[in-house]
């Protein structure tokens, strides 16, 4: 017999009670409604003719590409670097074998922060967090049998980002290959580092100026080269709300518009090169929408605001990376089911390159095994999973179109809220946006410790056991091999032709001259990124926060 409260087929047809009382929210804490419907877009006048429209036409809310992955899926491109740049190396030709299509290069603390490793502030900090780089021929030996005329290549530094792409280029040029042919992303990004990363070195208005210089040079002399690549990832990392990673991210690249277009560039022959780099949380809805949101957004104030002509002007293009505050050092492997969901939050919000974190990221930086497993996570889902058949399979969703309207209507209350603190390097001297992201982190924080939001294996469903994936572990020998290089490079060099390129740079950073071309000349002369960094500390100071009151 059957029960009156079941029917046939096992659904059950008696109301539900709710098994616990905790609340429906995204990761960002955004209450979230139990059913969407029609009603829900009219409610937000959200009509597909203006809001929606087609993949590959204004405002791009669909994606850039009218074909989506029906053309070709998104590159593969794995964030990596530790130890020393033979280390790098090898590990960068294991990533090509395996079937990565672009390298993302992840630099040390000394290297990112502009010291040399002979410098006393970086004691024992070589290739802990990334590649240590000094000298050309510590870039060299990084790029040791890459085909760079062949592979895009994405660097991931900001303070002394114009000396590390100095060095590339020269690797290039020593070659005989035409810089105008290479294909990659400087990340660039100055203005989140004061945010959230902290990562800087010179005041903010003349780490402005260097990016512009970077922005113009690359107009004329590097049209394949994506000067800067506006990142919301490290915001989200220091705990910012999905709304507050876009906003604040979109914010930051207008920014950089409006000083280019002050130095007398035309927008069309910059604004296509503008990349973007966003985080793949947990919350795989939100995280689709807000990719979506970004796309509408800076289509419409490139096209209205800064008045574009190009259509790609419009496209907003954007790297994702799943999230590493994502990770937890407890049950590692469960980390691959994280991954794959925010991957898959990347995909079908129509990224253009993605890296999956591995597993034992929270742990230690990443075994090969693990790297590898993470490929292959991209892998099935551009392969096996059929999300790449369709293009923007979750358009018309009742419940993202209206999340997507949601998060874009906050992100113009920012957009707004920094424009009245006198915009966007105003607010950040004064501390506006690395306030919202502290709050925002504050609540989380609250929130895991409570158990409202729930961490597996972490604050629930536990479970202890030996650690059983192999850790990575670096050569011992590396930093001294390393310094020695240093070290014979400055007893080696033409002294005299290093000390006069270091002059010609001061007088290129004392006076409004771009200063790319004198930081080229340094490293041809074998300068170090310590030396010509140490040069412009000298020039334009050192940043440290003013005391807040």
């Amino acid at each position: 017999m059957t029960s009156p409260t079941s029917d046939p087929a096992g659904g059950d047809t008696a109301p539900r009670t709710p098994v616990d009382q905790r609340s429906f929210e995204t990761v960002s804490g955004r209450p979230m409604q139990p059913l969407y419907a029609p009603s829900d877009l009219a409610a937000r006048g959200i009509t597909h003719e203006q809001d929606i429209g087609q993949p590959g036409t204004y405002p791009f809310t669909r994606g850039i590409h009218p074909n989506g992955y029906r053309s070709r899926p998104w590159t593969v491109r794995m964030f990596s670097g530790f130890g020393s740049v033979e280390e790098t190396n090898h590990r960068f030709r294991e990533l090509l074998d395996h079937g990565e299509t672009g390298l993302s290069i992840a630099f040390d603390m000394p290297s990112l922060m502009g010291y040399d490793h002979d410098d006393e502030l970086a004691a024992g900090e070589f290739g802990h967090c990334g590649v240590a780089v000094d000298s050309l021929a510590d870039m060299e030996l990084l790029l040791d049998g890459i085909p760079l005329d062949e592979i895009t290549t994405s660097m991931t530094i900001n303070g002394p980002a114009l000396v590390i792409w100095a060095m590339y280029i020269v690797v290039a040029e020593r070659r005989g290959i035409d810089i105008a042919t290479l294909g990659g992303t400087l990340q660039n990004d100055i203005l989140k580092e004061y945010i959230s990363q902290n990562e800087f070195i010179f005041p903010p208005r003349d780490s402005m100026r260097l990016v512009t210089d970077s922005i113009e040079f690359a107009t004329t002399a590097m049209p394949r080269w994506n000067t800067i690549s506006v990142s919301g990832y490290h915001m989200r990392e220091a705990g910012s709300t999905a709304a507050q990673e876009l906003a604040f991210t979109l914010a930051n690249g207008m920014e950089y518009v409006r000083w280019a277009v002050e130095r007398g560039l035309d927008i069309d022959d910059f604004a296509p090169r503008i990349s973007f780099f966003f985080n793949a949380h947990n919350d795989l809805l939100e995280e689709v929408s807000k990719f979506r949101a970004a796309r509408r957004i800076w289509a419409r104030e490139l096209r209205e605001q800064f008045g574009a002509r190009n259509p790609r002007s419009w496209w907003l293009r954007f790297h994702t990376q799943t999230s590493g505050v994502a990770l937890t050092a407890e049950q590692p492997e469960v980390n691959l089911i994280r991954v794959a969901i925010q991957s898959l939050a990347g995909a079908l919000g129509g990224t253009q390159s993605m890296h999956t974190n591995a597993m034992d990221e929270a742990i230690a930086l990443p075994s090969e095994k693990a790297v590898r497993l993470a490929v292959r996570t991209q892998q099935v889902l551009a392969h096996e999973s059929g999300v790449t058949n369709t293009v923007d399979p979750l358009g018309g969703s009742y419940l993202v179109e209206s999340l997507t309207s949601d998060l874009e209507r906050e992100a113009y209350a920012y957009f707004e809220r920094i424009e009245e603190l006198g915009g966007v390097v105003p607010a950040l001297e004064g501390g506006f946006q690395q306030h919202e992201i502290a709050e925002a982190a504050y609540r989380y924080q609250r929130e895991v410790e409570s158990g409202q939001q729930i961490i597996v294996g972490v604050n629930k469903f536990r479970y202890q056991e030996p650690l059983e994936i192999p850790l990575l572990e670096m050569e011992p020998e590396g930093e001294e091999r390393h310094l020695e290089r240093l070290r014979q490079l400055r007893i080696n060099r033409d002294q005299v032709a290093a000390d006069a390129a270091l002059q010609r740079l001061a007088e290129a950073c004392s006076g409004d001259t771009n200063t790319m071309p004198f930081i080229l000349e340094a490293v041809r002369a074998e300068c170090t990124v310590g030396e010509i960094s140490n040069l412009m500390r000298e020039v334009f100071g050192e940043y440290a926060w003013p005391v807040l009151t």
